[in-house]
């Protein structure tokens, strides 16, 4: 039966006749989806029609308007009729009455739900005025029947009243908007959500609907239209297998509307549901975020071009890093930048803006997604450290994580999270999908960096860590697995890879074991210390535990807990003791290191070399090597006061300090004297490097006081405006035990910035300690740096004198 044949009976059987042939149009007639709810509102609209002419033969000056989702034909099997008897006042009240009863009683006797209003023109466009939601409906407005004038002179009026209210409603909408969200939860993530209500349901897709009609602002469009099919079908199939005007897809009910989509399982059916969600939020976030903006623009445009004479404002472009601005709020691309040959691009634009807790601009995602080309294996250096920055962001990460997602280049950089994308965990532990709980985790463990030797590691193992959900069988095996070939991809070593490996596959030994074993059981705590292996790996474990529950949901960590899996760790800890680190031994100078450090003590300055550093061509076709930055050998007549002189002259130079090495070298036995001698990794933060003459002119000014570099660096910092950025944790400094026999240890983790070795240096120097050797390195946006200190005479220090050294530096870098 087509929809036609429907409609005829509808026609020819009265409203008894509608009843039939909706149901039969449900049950048997057109194919579902659009083509049904079309179909479905025709046939309503014939029967209105049929109703309406009956009543209204006398009358004139008067129509029946649908509006809302009648309005938009989008009528799902449950949904209410709205409409509006619209009238233009001449008709007697009477007689408008008894038509309104004509139309609106049979509908009750059918036991349909009906939303009904009899109104002139500007008694509606006085009440849409008064209540947001009356006026959104009125925005989709559509003639049923009656004086097709009369309609089409009320959506004329009232979508120019939305146009010129536009700038005081839409903000009301933003904000209806977010404490529907707050009430309903996001729809991505809820096992039994509210397919109209949550955020990025059927409320939000409208609400976009009504941004576009106010012409401030757009949404963007590709993909938003089916998602907002994808969820009317899902509340059709809803409708169909319930009974009832429901928008609640409750749990019970799941396998049956799968099953009424022709889905496999639940599963499918709340994967799709939840990719549906996700388009809806992203298209959002960026719409409101225009909206914003337009409206800003809007309010500081006038006095700007008063104070220009007339001028038009150009927008500010704040340089974040190579090839990533920042302009009117959001990162955007520099105009130099050119994704076709920068395949890190798109990482570092994203580290870039979750540091400086700034949203990715659509248009620069969009134009990466187009045009940067993939990554090669294993991945650059620097590709490597832009995501372990950008994991390491805090809540920023999120929404740009989202941004880079809702374009396809998170796939594209790891293609294994196409398995956790979007998938939801059947568990009352668990409140979010697995791709938004791995991201949580990185967001929970960055809160953790300062515990952590390698804070990289525990980054992206909390990324990985439930990556094997995808998968059939035990998670962790599999995630082991898949762990392996993505780290390595990326660029991490043997041995950082083993670790990654072993973090996945036991990610959830310490809490099982601590909830579930006897820790007084030798045995026990034995198992636990050979799965682990070392005491570094460890270390990362308990973070990664404990970062893993914090992001599941609260009934997943406790202090009970806590305190049981701290146990087990201190008791661990305990059998791994003998691997605890010396400090390394003595590495020969080489022959250039040597050289420099002879010219040192021969013209009693400081000597430099510059030398670029590569890692060995790719397999790329064009085989050029990867820059990993600039090797920096500084040679220094041994005297206080280097280490912050040097680091303070490099913040200065705008050079980002990879890696350092710092030591006394002897000279040889016909030299005899001493040098110090700085290994250093530099990397400039946008542009070209100074030249060596320059960074030594300064060098020298540095150590003999005449440069004030802590002044220059605040003048530097004073010269441009604060953004919101993220909230790093606090810096942490510690003394290592049994670190080292000849030197004590004072490690320091801490928010890497310019200028934070010079802080570090000054600090050590105040609480007159000598730094023997310094081993500093930057893994993402943490800097990890440990110091061998002794006093003036050459010996460790007594443990209380460590402790308040230590104590200061930390006051020091907080303050």
């Amino acid at each position: 039966m087509t929809s036609t044949d429907v409609r005829t009976e509808a026609e020819d059987s009265g409203p008894s006749g509608y009843a039939a042939a909706r149901l039969r149009l449900l049950q048997e007639g057109v194919q579902s989806g659009p083509p049904r709810r079309s179909a479905l509102a025709d046939l309503t609209d014939d029967w209105l029609s049929g109703l309406f002419d009956a009543g209204a033969e006398e009358l004139h000056g008067i129509s029946l308007v649908a509006v809302g989702g009648y309005g938009r034909g989008e009528l799902s099997p449950r949904s209410d009729l709205d409409l509006l008897l619209l009238h233009d006042g001449s008709a007697d009240s009477g007689a408008v009455a008894a038509l309104a009863d004509r139309i609106w009683y049979p509908i009750w006797d059918l036991g349909l739900a009906l939303d009904h209003s009899v109104r002139t023109p500007a008694e509606a466009r006085k009440t849409a005025g008064e209540d947001l939601k009356v006026q959104l409906g009125l925005l989709d407005a559509r003639h049923v029947a009656g004086d097709l004038g009369l309609t089409a002179g009320l959506r004329t009026a009232v979508l120019a009243d939305w146009r010129n209210q536009a700038p005081k409603r839409l903000p009301e909408l933003q904000e209806l908007c977010a404490e529907r969200a707050e009430r309903q939860g996001e729809l991505q993530y809820l096992l039994e959500p509210d397919l109209k209500e949550a955020r990025g349901g059927l409320r939000d897709a409208t609400a976009l609907r009504a941004v576009a009609a106010s012409w401030l602002a757009d949404a963007p469009r590709e993909g938003l239209s089916d998602a907002r099919r994808r969820l009317l079908d899902v509340r059709d199939a809803l409708h169909l297998a319930t009974g009832r005007a429901t928008d609640r897809l409750s749990l019970q009910e799941q396998d049956q509307v799968a099953a009424e989509l022709g889905l496999l399982d639940a599963d499918t059916l709340l994967r799709q549901v939840y990719e549906a969600a996700r388009v809806v939020s992203y298209a959002s976030d960026v719409t409101w975020r225009e909206v914003g903006r337009v409206l800003r623009s809007r309010a500081v445009r006038p006095r700007l071009r008063a104070m220009l004479g007339g001028a038009k404002p150009t927008a500010e472009r704040s340089p974040l890093a190579e090839g990533v601005v920042e302009q009117d709020g959001e990162v955007v691309l520099a105009r130099a930048a050119r994704p076709e040959r920068d395949p890190v691009l798109p990482l570092r634009a994203a580290a870039a803006a979750a540091q400086s807790g700034l949203p990715l601009s659509l248009h620069a995602v969009r134009r990466m997604a187009a045009a940067v080309r993939p990554l090669p294996t294993p991945w650059p250096a620097e590709a490597r450290e832009q995501l372990v920055t950008l994991l390491g962001s805090g809540p920023s990460t999120i929404e740009v994580w989202e941004a880079l997602e809702a374009e396809g280049l998170i796939t594209r950089l790891l293609p294994d999270w196409e398995r956790v994308r979007c998938r939801p965990q059947r568990n009352a532990v668990h409140i979010w999908t697995v791709d938004r709980h791995l991201i949580e985790t990185a967001v929970r463990a960055s809160e953790f960096a300062r515990r952590v030797h390698r804070p990289d590691l525990l980054l992206v193992a909390a990324l990985l860590h439930d990556i094997g959900k995808g998968w059939p069988g035990d998670h962790s095996v599999a995630g082991e697995i898949i762990a392996r070939d993505v780290a390595a991809r990326i660029g991490f070593d043997r041995t950082e890879v083993a670790v990654l490996a072993t973090l996945v596959r036991h990610h959830l030994l310490l809490v099982e074991t601590a909830t579930r074993r006897d820790l007084e059981d030798p045995a026990t705590v034995r198992s636990v210390a050979e799965a682990v292996g070392s005491q570094g790996t460890l270390e990362l474990l308990h973070a990664l535990t404990e970062a893993d529950a914090l992001a599941t949901g609260p009934a997943a960590w406790s202090s009970w807990r806590s305190s049981l899996v701290t146990d087990l760790v201190k008791r661990v800890s305990a059998v791994l003791a003998g691997d605890d680190p010396e400090e390394p031994e003595a590495v020969a100078p080489t022959a250039e290191q040597e050289r420099l450090a002879i010219e040192a003590f021969r013209t009693r300055g400081p000597v430099l070399s510059l030398r670029a550093q590569t890692e060995p061509p790719t397999e790329e076709p064009s085989g050029d090597p990867e820059p990993l930055g600039v090797e920096l050998l500084i040679a220094v007549p041994d005297q206080e006061g280097v280490l912050p002189a040097v680091a303070g002259v490099l913040a200065m130079h705008r050079l980002t300090v990879r890696t350092a090495e710092l030591r006394a070298l002897e000279l040889p036995d016909d030299v005899q004297g001493s040098v110090l001698l700085l290994d250093w990794r530099v990397a400039a933060e946008y542009g070209s490097l100074p030249q060596a003459a320059r960074l030594r002119a300064d060098l020298v000014r540095a150590l003999d006081g005449s440069l004030d570099i802590a002044g220059k660096l605040a003048e530097r910092d004073a010269a441009y405006p604060r953004r919101r950025g993220i909230v790093a944790p606090p810096a942490r400094v510690t003394v290592a035990s049994a670190g080292s026999r000849r030197a004590t240890v004072i490690e320091v983790r801490a928010h890497d910035a310019p200028g934070l070795l010079h802080r570090i240096g000054r600090a050590l120097e105040s609480a007159d300690v000598r730094v023997r050797s310094a081993h500093v390195s930057t893994l993402g946006a943490n800097a990890v740096d440990a110091f061998y200190v002794t006093d003036p005479e050459g010996a460790p220090l007594p443990g209380e004198q460590a402790a308040a050294v230590a104590r200061s530096l930390e006051e020091t870098l907080r303050g």
